[in-house]
């Protein structure tokens, strides 16, 4: 009798085990030549060699399923534990082939509209992208979720969210805490993003080691962005200086995306959008490109794209 022990580390083990253990006890039905022992984040298996090698290799597919999705569900143990084929997992691919990524909860992240489609198809060319349009066209939403997918991808190192840190008509005043609680109201848009597409944990174990970023404008000065997916979000409220700032810290296998509501700048009156001007000296570079969100793309409450297209006649 072979023996073997498996470490889950890259498993949540209620995931994987289930309430009360019904995932092991499903997966432990589909194998009932092996003895199967889990204990925290270690699976020994105890049988013949021959179904110990299919335990790892369906193991291995689960743990495949669970990197996709962030979920193992009852189904996709029967799938991959009652099919004998090896494309078990290209074939789940194949039927969703419309899925940028599946959410921290295993939703499935799509591009919902044309335009949104066409960002997907353009970063796949470019290495810099400019997504401008309404409220709520889902432009900040598919970049974070095209950043989520390369970074699992490891097409990238880590991914760089920012904003400028400019107040919406309002006068905020002084606000409390240390620098990050001053600055993440700011920036709470795109941890919005960021907590439907990772899990909790794996979010904070992500942004702890610095593979993901999240920072004001400001903080970009003086860098150089390799191997990294980055995001200038809210780019109408940047001013010349600072979008050339911004611009110019790409580096070497990096993508940016540049993303804006031209009719929502913020600034003073005296100061110029740093995006309209980048619009204007960069259109027709190969490698950069414009996508234009219009208000057929809100996805948004169904009053939203009213009430933009009434502002938009007054």
């Amino acid at each position: 009798m072979n023996e073997k022990t498996f470490y889950i580390d890259a498993f949540d083990p209620l995931e994987l085990y289930g309430v009360n253990d019904a995932k092991l006890k499903q997966i432990k039905k589909h194998l009932p030549n092996l003895r199967i022992v889990a204990r925290g984040s270690e699976i020994k298996v105890a049988g013949a060699e021959a179904d110990v090698a299919y335990f790892e290799k369906k193991l291995n597919l689960l743990g495949e399923q669970y990197h996709k999705t962030n979920t193992i569900s009852e189904a996709a143990i029967d799938r991959i534990f009652g099919q004998t084929g090896d494309n078990i997992l290209e074939k789940a691919s194949e039927a969703n082939h419309d899925v940028i990524l599946f959410g921290s909860k295993g939703m499935p992240i799509k591009a919902r509209t044309e335009n949104q489609k066409r960002m997907v198809q353009s970063i796949a060319k470019n290495d810099m992208l400019f997504a401008i349009g309404p409220a709520g066209s889902g432009k900040t939403y598919t970049a974070v979720a095209l950043a989520v997918r390369a970074l699992k991808n490891k097409e990238v190192k880590k991914i760089i969210l920012t904003r400028p840190a400019v107040e919406a008509g309002e006068n905020l005043g002084f606000l409390p805490g240390d620098l990050k609680e001053k600055l993440d109201p700011y920036l709470q848009p795109l941890y919005d993003a960021l907590y439907d597409m990772i899990p909790v944990e794996k979010l904070n174990q992500y942004i702890e080691t610095q593979m993901i970023q999240i920072a004001p404008l400001a903080f970009m000065r003086g860098r150089t962005l390799d191997n990294a997916f980055v995001i200038l979000d809210e780019a109408q409220n940047t001013t010349q200086s600072q979008m050339k700032m911004f611009l110019t810290r790409m580096g070497a296998n990096a993508k940016f995306i540049i993303t804006g509501d031209t009719t929502q700048v913020d600034l003073p009156k005296n100061q110029s959008s740093g995006l309209l001007q980048s619009v204007q000296l960069l259109s027709g570079v190969a490698g950069i490109d414009f996508i234009y969100l219009k208000s057929e793309d809100i996805i948004r409450h169904k009053l939203v794209k009213e009430i933009i297209s009434r502002y938009n006649e007054g």
